[in-house]
């Protein structure tokens, strides 16, 4: 008897018995992936809204893909109400969080591990400017707002609009000045759903692309500007004498421990 035919008749009676284990560990580790996650975030927002927004005043608008001049931007949802245009971006994240208005890069740690993300106001902001641009709307108009839910804890004074999800829908109510008329607010909606690109998996696909380029890009300029054989950042600089005197090259912010250079081409 080889050793397969051992394993099968040790193990037999087990899986027979709970073989449903196994389509479940495959779905418990797929609602974990960082796609599953953003779409179970967009849906705890969904709901939110249908529950607690009334829908003669408040318009939702969910995974709006706009065109871009290098590209698309995909927004999470848009509210549309004649108190404004809520413009709003989701973070599905656990753990503690670290940033401010002004960092580029938020921190996320869980015990040891730490992890830095793009500020997402930062982020929401492009979002602003692509819709405020096709909708020809003030700024003063749109009203950006970043949504965490999960089971994470702010370890930083955050700004009014980083809210978790109990306090959006108050963020949205707390405007009570309308600043928008009726017409206004169908003729936005009309722009945004005819100026949308059509929701589907492939238009999704071709936005994770595009993001996926500009992160490679951005990678792309980091590693350049990185010194190879001590990872600080190099800098820009110009040689005082010899026979390059005048000329720029990039040199090791390490100097004078790290004398790594690299000539511009």
């Amino acid at each position: 008897m080889d050793t397969t035919q051992i394993l099968i008749q040790a193990f037999g009676p087990f899986i027979s018995a709970y073989w449903w284990l196994i389509p479940l560990l495959f779905l418990l580790a797929f609602l974990k992936t960082p796609f599953m996650k953003g779409i179970l975030g967009e849906f705890m927002v969904n709901l939110a809204a249908k529950f607690f927004l009334d829908k003669k005043i408040y318009t939702l608008f969910k995974n709006v893909t706009l065109p871009t001049e290098d590209g698309t931007t995909q927004i999470d949802h848009v509210i549309v109400s004649r108190y404004g245009v809520f413009v709003i971006e989701t973070k599905n994240m656990k753990g503690w969080i670290f940033g401010s208005a002004q960092q580029k890069t938020w921190t996320q740690k869980i015990y040891r591990h730490t992890t830095k993300f793009q500020n997402p106001l930062h982020q929401n902001y492009k979002h602003i400017q692509t819709l405020q641009l096709a909708l020809a709307l003030d700024p003063d108009k749109l009203f950006s707002l970043v949504v965490f839910v999960g089971d994470s804890e702010f370890k930083t004074p955050m700004p009014d609009n980083v809210v978790y999800l109990g306090g959006y829908i108050r963020f949205i109510k707390s405007k009570i000045q309308p600043i928008l008329s009726v017409s206004e607010v169908l003729a936005i909606c009309d722009k945004i759903a005819s100026g949308r690109l059509k929701p589907s998996i492939a238009t999704h696909r071709e936005h994770v692309k595009h993001v996926k380029t500009i992160v490679e890009e951005k990678q792309r300029q980091i590693d350049e500007n990185t010194c190879p054989k001590c990872g600080r950042p190099m800098v820009l600089r110009t040689a005082r004498n010899g026979d390059n005197q005048g000329q720029q090259f990039w040199g090791c912010t390490g100097y004078p421990k790290c004398r790594t250079i690299r000539q511009i081409i």
